[in-house]
């Protein structure tokens, strides 16, 4: 296994996080994004997700403030198009999308994973490829019924205090999912526990993507 580490930069990292619903971020990258922010405070995030209720973008804003801390959390944004739909508003999705190529060009992308059975997040993995071309896009993987969990080519290590971290701003603040049996901690840390077996992680633990080109 190679490691791989971000090229440093006289800038500041830039990344920018895409996901269908609201808690999809945080439970496909979530603990990437706690580390990432540890080990380069001044970084900057954008965090856009695109199917929102009234009471799942309080817990979104809640959320991100979680994870990213009160600066970073101003760049959230949560649109409302319709859970289950996405194939059916493509073009005022990819509007969406065209609007992104105005703001500072990010640096990583974290996106759903292309072959994702949820249309909604390969929606959303589609018109992430089609927006950008010349940036590291890291596709993340989502826990669900279907089971259409893969084999990711891409790790990153986790310390237990990030993914003990990472499960418990989840369930604190998305209790509207909490009738959901999926949505336990043992669901989460067993998928970390999962990839940092694969990973062979010295701290047992790991958040598995998905990495379609990559140049360095």
């Amino acid at each position: 296994m190679i490691p791989f580490s971000l090229p440093k930069r006289n800038e500041h990292l830039r990344i920018l996080c895409l996901g269908a619903h609201c808690d999809d971020i945080e439970i496909g990258c979530g603990g990437t994004i706690l580390r990432l922010l540890e080990e380069n405070p001044g970084a900057t995030v954008q965090w856009i997700v695109f199917s929102a209720s009234t009471v799942r973008a309080v817990e979104f804003r809640l959320s991100s403030h979680c994870f990213l801390g009160d600066d970073n959390a101003r760049n959230s944004q949560a649109h409302s198009f319709p859970d289950g739909y996405f194939p059916h508003v493509w073009k005022e999705l990819k509007d969406c999308f065209e609007q992104l190529k105005g703001g500072a060009s990010p640096d990583l992308i974290f996106t759903h994973f292309r072959d994702d059975l949820h249309q909604d997040h390969r929606i959303v993995s589609e018109l992430t490829w089609n927006t950008f071309r010349n940036q590291l896009i890291l596709e993340y993987e989502i826990p669900k019924f279907d089971g259409d969990f893969g084999s990711p080519n891409f790790f990153v290590r986790l310390s237990e205090e990030i993914c003990r971290q990472k499960v418990r701003n989840l369930l604190e603040n998305y209790p509207s999912q909490g009738d959901r049996n999926w949505f336990t901690e043992d669901t989460f840390r067993a998928v970390l526990r999962l990839r940092g077996m694969e990973a062979n992680s010295p701290t047992k633990f790991a958040e598995g993507f998905y990495v379609r080109k990559m140049s360095f």
